[in-house]
């Protein structure tokens, strides 16, 4: 069994890698292992002395929120020699250490793999040059090694997605965003290169998440002509009326002779061929900065206990893997096959199979290019036909993603000769005769647009409004609907569809697309909006620690969900919060009177600021101002105690990088769907969503099954099986530490 371990990050640093540190740490504190904190990778292995240090509990405190990594990293020469590991592996074993844990890229997971294959002749050689200092050679355990994948490229096999890729989209796309504004204000066109060598992800989803014109990547194929296509491209959006376009590519985009292609010469080429004033951004490292998002203090959280938990729960196992998140799921990748496949994807470009590149890279990304070539077209490929039209509808609380969701899915119908109509208000509009004509170029700019452009409501469907849907159904020649919103918006088309047995118009297809930021829809693990939320409540909380400096104080943190406790749960998770009270698992009297006990000894451990989230609903009675009231009682003037109530604010703002691209995604997807029941005369109506990383689709009858309707919550909810994760990270002490007498409670 494993006795000390040792945590690192090398390689080029990532938002987020501190989370991986601060989880592996205190997990592995809190199963009784001694951790080592190893300073500036590779280098500082090899170097040993102070940078080599114990952790302990304290010390991964409070840089949850910190960009960059604590423990610092860099590239190291000299590991790559024999002798240069030979003196790492000395190192390790002065301090006893039979574990590491690898925060990093490609590079850093093979210096991992590499010197756990030759640990035992390493081993062998030190032993029998200092006989005395160790136990014999076969004595010694064999070195485990864990990688975490960090890397905002997102270009490692074995992981969805990588530490520091979110933060680093989300740099991208609030960029092309602040430019496109100056870009309008001079109808300039704006050349943003990315980073992105040898992957282009990070180009290609920026694209996809802010409606650039155009976008250069490694993987994709491109012909002796390609610059000649996008200067007609762009000339054409201008001459009808586009006098601002973006320009994204990556830096490892490539001509198709090989070389790669400047982005510069991008720019170059724009002003000779266009004679416009063309702009060059390059973001460089800025991708790299700043505080980490929610889903990457949350990934790396989960891969970071994950990673301590691999080492612990499998002792017989020789573990040289890398662990990562692959369809919602901690999977483990041997960690040659990471390297050896991530790094055939490199190949495969570099000898010109870009078919083979593109296949490498997952359905996913082949989808995703799918999409942008569609997206960035000029104009649709067919024209508006005469078969019919589709309405699009938004409907309940506004949610940030909502018209990122409904541009994608009307201009995809929109490309295939539908047209298509946005109905105000939701139902209102149906039942009104108050549409929206959705136009292919209007609709460019809406998918970084907050809320919804054609409005949402709440209201209820009365008997006499569905005669006046069925006249406009049958005056509009209406042939399917496109539903996005929340609970509300599905139990109307539920309604909707009961009603067919009296209206033969509403045998139509009907499409059904979550989008709520309280995250309580069946058929899907994330809806849209959840996730600029939940940002939204980390920056908030962020900010409430910048007071931490002033006094000793506690803070109960409200915020929205209604009866379901993802957000409260994951923003718990995200910030660091102590505690996390939810619908799921309301608020006892018992459980209130341990929690005065541990705010006590978190103030005594040292704590300057203690963090308790609260879902609006979590208590019927234990309400926030009750508990703040409570606390305060029973803080015998030790410490002070706050409350805040986050609310709207929480709606509000630019939807996040992910919740545009979920947007996109499910929205070409739904629209997909509805062109194929179109052609088949079909009625069916699906429910689509983010299940295990794909989008799928389920029937609304399946949909209905999958709720509580009582609660308005899934009746299996995945977030719940990290519950227990975000209490035993941000206690004050590990459990395997004796905890002295606190006294009695309440």
């Amino acid at each position: 069994m494993i006795k000390a371990l040792g945590v690192m990050t090398s390689g080029g640093d990532s938002p987020g890698m501190n989370a991986g540190v601060r989880a592996a740490v205190r997990r592995a504190m809190d199963r009784g292992l001694e951790v080592y904190g190893i300073y500036y990778g590779y280098e500082g292995l090899l170097r040993g002395g102070d940078q080599i240090k114990r952790l302990n509990w304290q010390e991964v405190g409070n840089i949850l929120q910190q960009g960059g990594t604590f423990l610092g990293t860099a590239r190291s020469e000299h590991f790559k020699t024999v002798e240069g590991r030979r003196r790492a592996v000395e190192n390790i074993l002065e301090r006893g250490i039979e574990a590491l844990v690898v925060i990093g890229g490609d590079g850093s997971l093979m210096g991992a793999h590499v010197l756990s294959t030759e640990w035992p002749e390493h081993v062998e050689k030190i032993v029998a040059a200092h006989p005395d200092l160790y136990p014999p050679a076969s004595q010694i355990p064999m070195l485990q090694v864990v990688g975490l994948p960090g890397s905002i490229d997102n270009d490692l096999t074995g992981a969805d997605m990588a530490i520091g890729v979110d933060s680093a989209l989300n740099h991208i796309v609030r960029a092309i965003d602040d430019l496109s504004s100056t870009a309008a204000s001079h109808q300039r066109t704006f050349v943003i290169e990315t980073m992105g060598r040898n992957c282009g992800y990070l180009a290609l989803a920026g694209t996809l998440a802010t409606g650039a014109s155009w976008v250069l990547i490694p993987e994709e194929e491109l012909d002796l002509r390609w610059h000649q296509k996008m200067v007609e491209s762009l000339d054409k959006a201008r001459k009808i009326g586009r006098p601002h376009q973006m320009v994204v590519v990556a830096e490892g985009a490539r001509h198709p002779d090989g070389l790669l292609i400047g982005s510069n010469d991008v720019r170059s080429i724009l002003v000779e061929k266009l004679g416009i004033e063309v702009r060059l951004t390059v973001l460089g490292h800025v991708q790299r900065g700043g505080s980490p998002t929610a889903f990457d203090r949350i990934l790396a959280t989960r891969l970071g206990v994950a990673a301590v938990d691999l080492l612990m729960d499998e002792p017989d196992v020789i573990h040289r893997h890398m662990v990562g998140i692959r369809r919602n799921k901690v999977v483990s990748t041997p960690l040659i096959e990471v390297v050896e496949k991530s790094r055939e994807v490199r190949r495969q470009i570099e000898s010109g199979d870009f078919k083979k590149a593109v296949e490498l890279r997952g359905e996913a990304f082949q989808s995703m290019l799918d999409l942008v070539n569609t997206l960035t077209q000029i104009t649709p490929a067919l024209e508006t036909g005469q078969q019919g039209r589709v309405v699009i509808m938004t409907g309940g609380a506004d949610s940030p993603g909502m018209d990122a969701a409904l541009c994608t899915a009307a201009r995809c119908l929109l490309n295939q000769g539908v047209e298509v109509l946005g109905s105000r208000d939701e139902f209102y509009g149906l039942i009104h005769d108050d549409f929206i004509h959705l136009d292919w170029n209007e609709l460019l700019g809406w998918v970084g647009h907050p809320s919804s452009d054609i409005g949402t409501a709440r209201s209820d469907l009365l008997q006499g409004d569905f005669g006046r849907i069925a006249e406009n159904i049958r005056k509009y020649n209406i042939k399917g609907i496109i539903a996005i919103g929340g609970w509300g918006t599905y139990q109307h088309i539920h309604r909707f569809v009961e009603m067919r047995s009296g209206f033969p118009e509403f045998d139509i297809p009907i499409m059904l697309i979550p989008a709520t930021i309280d995250n309580n829809l069946p058929c899907t693990d994330l809806c849209i909006g959840s996730d600029t939320a939940l940002n939204n409540i980390v920056e908030a909380v962020d900010k409430i620690r910048h007071t931490a400096g002033a006094t000793k104080r506690a803070f109960i943190v409200e915020v929205m969900g209604k009866e379901c406790g993802f957000l409260a749960l994951m923003g718990a998770l995200a910030t660091g919060a102590e505690k996390a009270y939810l619908p799921e698992t309301g608020i006892s009297l018992t459980e209130l009177n341990k929690d005065v006990i541990e705010l006590r000894d978190s103030f005594e451990c040292g704590k300057r600021m203690v963090i308790y989230m609260r879902s609006e609903q979590a208590s019927p009675h234990y309400t926030t101002d009750f508990l703040r009231r409570l606390l305060e009682a029973e803080s015998n003037n030790e410490f002070e105690v706050r409350s805040v109530v986050l609310g709207h604010v929480q709606r509000g703002g630019f939807p996040t990088a992910f919740d545009r691209i979920l947007a996109c995604r499910i929205g070409a997807e739904a629209a997909g769907a509805l062109l194929k029941s179109l052609k088949n005369g079909s009625d069916e109506v699906l429910a689509f969503g983010l299940r295990e990383g794909a989008i799928t689709s389920c029937t609304l009858s399946e949909a209905v099954e999958q709720m509580d309707a009582v609660h308005e919550r899934p009746k299996v909810q995945w977030f719940m099986d990290l519950y227990s994760m975000v209490h035993s990270l941000a206690k004050s002490r590990p459990w395997s530490e004796n905890r002295p007498e606190t006294g009695e409670g309440l």
